[in-house]
């Protein structure tokens, strides 16, 4: 019981990362910057967005985003300035242009690379009857007599 309620409040306090004093008094200046922050990575914390960040930068990047729009930048004009300032690393989502080819594309290389070496190592694993010894002659009637007596009930 106790476990689930250290959890429960982990996962509180987790997802409301924004802090009293960053929320805009506009609703809808507010509801934008949410969506923004959602969009933006942390650049501490890498797979979280700024939104839901407990990290000082994250604080600083949605108070930058919060100023951003206040000063009347539209949400593209916010994206476009952290990007300048950050990279395209901080979009979630980044754009298909020269610089993040190989970021878009790296998950299917990999795969092929991946599907490649599975293939290679079954076909050398499936050795066929050219690869594999012939029995002689006297091998072949050890072999017959061997199998003669396991199919008649008799044991070695």
């Amino acid at each position: 019981m106790i476990r689930l309620f250290i959890i429960l409040i982990f996962m509180a306090t987790s997802a409301a990362a924004v802090e009293p004093d960053e929320i805009l008094s506009d609703p809808a200046l507010e509801f934008r910057a949410r969506d923004i922050s959602a969009n933006l990575r942390c650049v501490v914390c890498q797979n979280e967005p700024i939104d839901t960040s407990n990290s000082g930068v994250a604080r600083d990047l949605r108070l930058l985003v919060r100023e951003r729009l206040v000063a009347g930048d539209t949400d593209e004009q916010v994206y476009d300035y952290m990007v300048s300032r950050y990279g395209d690393y901080v979009l979630f989502n980044p754009p298909w242009k020269s610089t993040t080819y190989a970021l878009w594309l790296a998950p299917f290389v990999i795969a092929l690379l991946g599907g490649f070496c599975v293939i290679m190592v079954f076909r050398r694993s499936n050795v066929g009857p050219e690869g594999v010894a012939t029995l002689t002659a006297d091998e072949e009637d050890i072999f017959a007599d061997v199998t003669k007596r396991n199919t008649d009930g008799t044991t070695l």
